[in-house]
């Protein structure tokens, strides 16, 4: 039930007295004048019965029955009376006037009796007709006088009267009692609610205005009078409207002046970091170029003869050279993260191709530390992204490895989800983290117990990667670890139904062919020192190597009749070129589709997409020498001229090893 409001309220309050008074009054004014009613009725019956039966003295003790007819018809003349009967001594009937109504037989008693008769509704009184002998020489009379004789009953009278007018003017003072209680109700509620109007006024325009204010109109304001019954509480409300609008506009004031110097700080902060972003996209550019060529020097000179010491300083080389692309490759995973520039392909694939990539890829780095490395097979299909789903477990695997001293390191299946997905667990047995480390191993650059930065126990940046690739993914990732016992990290895939086995026809084997001897390659690069370290990496595997600043030089040799098996250009060349656009170019010259690469040192978003429109792969340098080997493969077995396939196998793509 709705609670009633405030008017409601004061008017109730003040109606409800006056109707409890003006009930109560009319209930007693009503009953008391009932009675009064009813006495009177049965006065007036007492009186004319009594009046009856002394006028019938005389005709009873005469038996003269016309007096007695007379009487009981003028009796009849009296109002209310219904009936009139006289009987004798013996309550024989002598006369009768009107119609008897009454049932009842009236019991004949000296002393007379009355009764109700509820039938018909008739007041039925009897009284006796006396006569008491008299003396008449009593004056004269010596003897002592005789002790009182008792009245001879000479007969009785009978009346019936109505109640039919008592029952009328009841009724007359219940409607009259009735209307003066409502008539007292609606004066007293009239009253009330004139009354009332004086304090309820200023309670609503009280109540209005605190309405209007908690909605943020601080400019209302009420109309106060001098006699207002809340002219003090009208007063204070007025103040404080004023007090909190004046505050309001002084915030407002202050708002917007450090919103205005925020802006200026903020335009600030991004020039600089827009100058900041400039300088570290040119410092990486040019920190890319040195170490691509630097990782082709170092396989150009691992393959030349040289002496043990010579042998050892490579090495060490090698695993330099290999930490700073780690590193660099690492970050570049980051930055396309950040810029939501990797898309997911999802597409059914067997598990068991990337388990058995994945055991392929990382067995020997196991045997070197004298771990078992175990990978168990499945037959189950799920429905990911093969390219990134196996970043994920390379990095899980990678990490059990590094952090795990002697043990064993289990990659596993297992059913969840009633059967929905599955759940790729990846086990070791290492050092284990403890619980206050788990929430933040998944930081950039966070490491447990690596303060001095060894670069043998990573950079840091391998979980978060693995996190944020799960999440773009949207499997969920779970890790359960105790410190002396091993970790245990998985990530849940959903399954998918089997493919026709004809739709893995472009799976079955054919022939490999890891000499690329006699490959024409022609190489656009405007840097000397990286186009040197590069012709001499694809020298010493064979190819026939063409090599171009720009698209000047590069013309000149296609017209010469130069068909290459394979373009690779760098996407920033002199006088404001870029290599997609010579590559198609050189296409259009060639009249044909040339397999080709780009490689760059820059690693913005823009620059991904924009080479995954036109369908060329991009590189980023530094580039590691299986991986353009591994790439050169694939696009000669998808369009060169060769009358030999190559196959490129994914893991060269992911890994780059």
């Amino acid at each position: 039930m709705k609670s009633l409001d405030i008017r409601a309220r004061l008017l109730l309050a003040a109606i409800l007295p006056v109707a409890l008074v003006a009930i109560l009054l009319a209930i007693i004014f009503v009953a008391d004048r009932v009675n009064d009613l009813s006495q009177a009725h049965a006065q007036r019956a007492k009186s004319l019965i009594r009046q009856v039966a002394s006028a019938s003295e005389y005709g009873l003790f005469s038996a003269n029955v016309s007096s007695l007819q007379a009487l009981a018809v003028g009796a009849m003349h009296e109002s209310d009376v219904r009936s009139v009967v006289i009987l004798d001594a013996r309550g024989n009937e002598m006369v009768r006037a009107g119609r008897v109504e009454y049932i009842k037989r009236p019991e004949l008693k000296l002393e007379g009796s009355e009764y109700r008769d509820e039938a018909s509704q008739q007041d039925v009184s009897v009284q006796p007709v006396t006569s008491i002998p008299v003396k008449l020489d009593e004056l004269f009379d010596t003897q002592p006088p005789p002790k009182t004789q008792a009245p001879l009953v000479l007969g009785h009278v009978v009346i019936g009267m109505s109640r039919a007018s008592v029952v009328s003017r009841e009724r007359q003072m219940l409607l009259a009692g009735l209307a003066v209680t409502i008539g007292g109700m609606l004066f007293g509620g009239w009253l009330a609610f004139r009354i009332g109007r004086g304090v309820i006024r200023p309670i609503l325009g009280v109540s209005n205005m605190i309405g209007r204010i908690s909605q943020g109109d601080l400019s209302v304001r009420l109309d106060v009078r001098a006699n207002a019954p809340l002219h003090d509480l009208q007063t204070g409300l007025n103040q404080m409207a004023q007090r909190l609008e004046r505050g309001r506009d002084e915030l407002e004031q202050r708002v917007a002046e450090a919103t205005l110097e925020l802006r200026g700080k903020k335009e600030e902060a991004e020039t600089a970091t827009l100058a900041k972003s400039r300088f570290l996209a040119a410092a990486s550019h040019d920190l890319r170029q040195p170490m691509h060529a630097l990782g082709m020097f170092v396989a150009r000179l691992a393959q030349l003869p040289r002496s043990d010491e010579a042998k050892a300083l490579i090495v060490n080389l090698e695993t330099s050279v290999q930490a700073m692309q780690d590193l660099l490759d690492a970050l570049l995973d980051i930055s396309r993260l950040d810029a939501n520039s990797v898309r997911v392909h999802a597409s059914p694939f067997p598990l068991s191709q990337l388990l058995n990539q994945l055991h392929s890829t990382l067995v020997d780095e196991a045997l070197a530390k004298g771990l078992n490395f175990r990978v168990r097979p499945s037959a189950l299909w799920v429905l990911s992204d093969a390219g990134l789903l196996y970043r994920i477990l390379l990095n899980l695997v990678s990490n059990a490895l590094r952090y795990t001293r002697n043990g064993d390191v289990l990659v596993a299946c297992r059913l969840v989800g009633g059967g929905r997905s599955v759940r790729i667990e990846v086990w070791d047995t290492g050092v284990g983290i403890a619980p206050h480390h788990q929430e933040h191993i998944f930081k950039e650059f966070y490491q447990i117990g690596n303060a001095e930065r060894d670069r043998s126990l990573g950079l840091g940046l391998g979980l978060n990667i693995v996190q944020r690739t799960a999440r773009l993914l949207e499997h969920p990732l779970a890790l359960c670890s105790r410190v002396g016992q091993g970790t245990r990290f998985s990530v849940e895939v959903p399954l998918a139904e089997p493919l026709d086995p004809a739709v893995l026809s472009q799976e079955q084997t054919v022939e490999s062919l890891d000499d690329l001897s006699g490959l024409k390659v022609l190489v656009i690069e405007d840097d000397a020192l990286v186009s040197l370290a590069l012709v001499s990496l694809l020298e010493s595997w064979g190819c026939q190597v063409s090599v171009a600043e720009g698209l000047a030089e590069a013309m000149p040799l296609m017209a010469q009749g130069l068909v290459p098996d394979v373009l690779i250009s760098d996407y920033r060349l002199r006088g404001g070129e870029n290599g997609m656009d010579a590559i198609e170019r050189l296409r259009a010259l060639a009249g044909r589709h040339l397999p080709a690469c780009l490689l760059s040192g820059d690693t913005q978003p823009e620059l991904m997409q924009a080479t995954r429109l036109v369908g060329l792969t991009l590189l980023h340098k530094p580039v590691r020498p299986a991986k353009l080997r591994s790439l050169i493969r694939r696009l000669v077995e998808e369009g060169g001229p060769h009358d030999r396939r190559l196959q490129a196998t994914s893991q060269d793509q992911g890994s780059g090893r």
